[in-house]
């Protein structure tokens, strides 16, 4: 296939964008504000009562969280279908991500005890930025050839590493000099929670301009809509996907060591603070550190899975994250320099094991069924999320121990090696029709 350099920069560019939702959104502003939102709605007892259900003001976030994964998971391949079966996915995807854009940009207006309009926003923001990342995606088998597919693909998360970073660093600049910026701390926070939705939706351009309309590879059957053929289409899916063992196998995998990897990326903060004594403002450096660092490490995985082969980069990165884990176990507290070298540890094998394995599962899809299949990859990337941070929760509960705790995400990351292992990347790619990878 003949690539289109200047569309693979556009489609960087989205990373670029909504990256934004994910650092200054969801990592660092929104929980502990919508949380002091909730604790001033809440009555003595601690307690709120959306839709006039009693929950603890503290629950109210992660719930809301929960809620929306649970929404991606019924709805993302649903989406995915339906793209498959237009020539629409470009346009689906910029009204998602204009969606999730505006609702972010709606968070400066939570204040107050007006937790519902938070909690709704974010709810809207992040099912859409789930639904817009099915058909991001889904662009990369059409932009990039097979032997391109772990360079593109790195390129694009390097890049959005980069731009999460670059708007996290001024928004802490805004909100740790709030005072002498004349601002309250509530309202830089919203300040900052409103940017996020405006890097996004301004860097969405360069994409939405750029990116291009395939021709429709499947047509609709006569009688049918998109929607209902969307719901049976799904079914066909889960029933096709026994003929790919190889792609079942490699989404079992991921779906493992990528809710390990989303589990100490969650919790590492929780970790340093409360059992390494890390304070607060080396914990956000560390942060940044990561964002930045990250960039490289996607662009060096790029390069390594060129050299030894895709499957066995993200093998590599697997012993990483389980020499990690021992490390932060074995760490002396009130040792800065040692947990920023973690952090740097981390940084290093995150971006690249996520960027190596979307490239990896573009191979082994079937022709015209990319979002379709980029829809189940998604919910594979967030349906699970509670199992690693649950499996954290029960240890540290029958242990009271931080460490045993964090030591015990290695499980997820040396089952999904092991089933990894089984993968025919090779193999996977002549069953789905593609042409098979250099490298195996």
């Amino acid at each position: 296939m003949t690539e289109d350099r200047k569309e693979q920069i556009s489609w960087y560019f989205y990373d670029w964008a909504n990256s934004a939702f994910s650092t200054t959104v969801v990592t660092l502003f929104l929980g502990p504000y919508l949380e002091s939102v909730s604790k001033a709605a809440a009555d003595a007892d601690g307690l709120i009562y959306p839709l006039g259900i009693p929950i603890a003001y503290g629950s109210f976030y992660p719930y809301i969280v929960s809620l929306s994964v649970l929404l991606q998971v019924l709805f993302l391949p649903i989406l995915g279908a339906i793209a498959d079966y237009s020539n629409i996915k470009k346009q689906l995807l910029g009204i998602f991500a204009y969606v999730g854009a505006f609702a972010t940009m709606g968070l400066f207006f939570v204040q107050g005890s007006n937790y519902m309009l938070g909690g709704g926003l974010f709810l809207i923001a992040n099912l859409a930025f789930g639904a817009a990342m099915v058909f991001y995606n889904a662009y990369l088998p059409e932009i990039a050839s097979p032997d391109r597919r772990d360079t593109v693909s790195s390129q694009g998360w390097a890049t959005g590493y980069l731009g999460g970073g670059l708007l996290l660093v001024l928004n802490l600049i805004l909100f740790m000099n709030a005072k002498s910026f004349g601002l309250s701390e509530s309202l830089a926070v919203r300040i900052c929670l409103a940017s996020a939705g405006m890097w996004w939706a301004i860097f969405t351009i360069i994409p939405m301009l750029n990116l291009r309309m395939r021709a429709q590879r499947k047509a609709l059957p006569a009688g049918q809509h998109y929607v209902t053929v969307g719901f049976k289409q799904l079914a066909h899916t889960f029933s096709q996907m026994r003929h790919y063992p190889q792609t079942l196998t490699f989404l079992v995998a991921y779906l493992l060591y990528n809710d390990g990897i989303q589990a100490v990326i969650a919790l590492a903060s929780v970790f340093g603070a409360a059992e390494l004594g890390i304070p607060q403002t080396y914990l956000i450096a560390t942060i940044l550190m990561v964002q930045f660092v990250a960039f490289g490490g996607a662009l060096g995985f790029g390069w390594l899975a060129r050299r030894i082969g895709s499957k066995h980069a993200i093998m590599v990165s697997l012993v990483i994250w389980v020499g990690a884990v021992i490390f932060g176990y074995l760490m002396p507290a009130n040792n800065v320099p040692l947990f920023f070298v973690l952090g740097a540890i981390i940084a290093v094998v995150l971006g690249g094991s996520q960027a190596i394995s979307r490239s990896v599962f573009s191979l082994m899809i079937p022709a015209g069924q990319e979002a379709e299949y980029f829809s189940l990859y998604e919910v594979s990337e967030r349906g699970t999320s509670w199992l690693a941070p649950l499996f954290f929760g029960l240890a540290l509960q029958f242990t009271g121990s931080y460490r045993i705790a964090i030591v015990s995400l290695m499980v997820f990351f040396i089952i999904g090696l092991i089933i990894l292992t089984r993968v025919d990347v090779r193999k996977a790619a002549i069953e789905a029709g593609n042409t098979a990878p250099a490298h195996g």
